[in-house]
């Protein structure tokens, strides 16, 4: 067999990716995007209705308790990965805003039926756990 294009390689990578092998690069992004932070990033940039850019300071007041250095390794991470994008505009002081591409959309309808889960059966998975915790405790 001949050399394979880049486009090519791509192309039989894709058809090879399996998250069960250890070797294979989907492992790492599962557990970027398995991550607290980044699914709250993600759901607070993609609104309630229609997503929107925030700046940094809005969503370290949206995602409470995130620290400043976390947020800022959570955004850089999203960025990296082409899920939102960072728009510097020049004023003074420099304004920064985030906001999600169309991968990230894709991935933020995902991440809000996560959330509204979670919210949505807390009452239940507490109560799990205080019957678990009482029959084996």
């Amino acid at each position: 067999m001949g050399t394979m294009s880049a486009a090519q390689k791509r192309a039989q990578a894709k058809i090879e990716y399996d998250a069960f092998l250890d070797v294979c690069p989907s492992r790492k992004l599962l557990d970027r995007i398995s991550d607290k932070w980044v699914a709250l990033v993600l759901c607070a940039l993609g609104g309630e209705g229609e997503p929107r850019a925030m700046r940094f300071s809005e969503l370290s007041r949206t995602l409470a308790g995130v620290s400043q250095k976390m947020l800022t390794q959570t955004l850089r991470s999203l960025e990296r990965d082409g899920l939102l994008t960072r728009t510097a505009t020049a004023t003074v002081p420099v304004t920064v805003s985030y906001e999600l591409t169309g991968l990230g959309l894709s991935l933020h309808q995902l991440m809000g039926g996560l959330k509204g889960w979670a919210e949505e059966h807390m009452d239940e998975v507490l109560a799990n756990r205080s019957d678990h915790d009482a029959r084996t405790g």
